[in-house]
Formats: C-alpha cells, sequence, structure tokens
C-alpha cells in the first residue's frame, strides 16, 4: 500500500476508540440520536480512509500500470471498486 500509512492506522484506531464508545452507549442505553451521530461520524472516518487509499491507488498503483502497458486490469478493478460504492 502506497497510501500515507502512519495517518491510515492513525484514522483507523480512532474508529476502533469511536466504535467501543458506541457499544458503550448502546449498552448503557444512550439517546439514540447521539449513537447516531457517532456512528456517522466513523463513517465519515472510514470513508475519508477509503479515499486515501483508493486515491494512493490511481496515483501509484494504476499509473505504473499504465506506463508497463497493463492498465486494462487496473480499469477493470476501479470500475468494480466505483460500482460497490455508488450502491
Amino acid at each position: 500500500m502506497r497510501a500515507d500509512s502512519t495517518n491510515s492506522i492513525r484514522l483507523l484506531k480512532t474508529a476502533r476508540g469511536q466504535i467501543d464508545g458506541i457499544i458503550k452507549m448502546i449498552e448503557e442505553d444512550r439517546y439514540c440520536i447521539d449513537i447516531s451521530n457517532q456512528l456517522m461520524a466513523t463513517q465519515s472516518i472510514l470513508k475519508k480512509i477509503n479515499r486515501d487509499i483508493i486515491k494512493a491507488h490511481i496515483k501509484n498503483c494504476v499509473a505504473e500500470s499504465a506506463e508497463n502497458g497493463d492498465i486494462e486490469t487496473k480499469i477493470d478493478e476501479i470500475i468494480c471498486l466505483i460500482e460497490k460504492l455508488s450502491k
């Protein structure tokens, strides 16, 4: 992976901490809207990490494949990924 792994790991650890907090909120029967807000914040972090990883993939892996003349597979992978993201 050529994305900024230090930043990705930091954000993943933050998301993990938020998930632990959400579990505790549910166990404590906290207010639904507060739980929902925390869930959306965690989703936002995960989406950011995914965007960073996809950007790094395009800038590095796809560009490298293009230089080597083997771009078709990478394009198909990205199309598949876009289809998953749009569901």
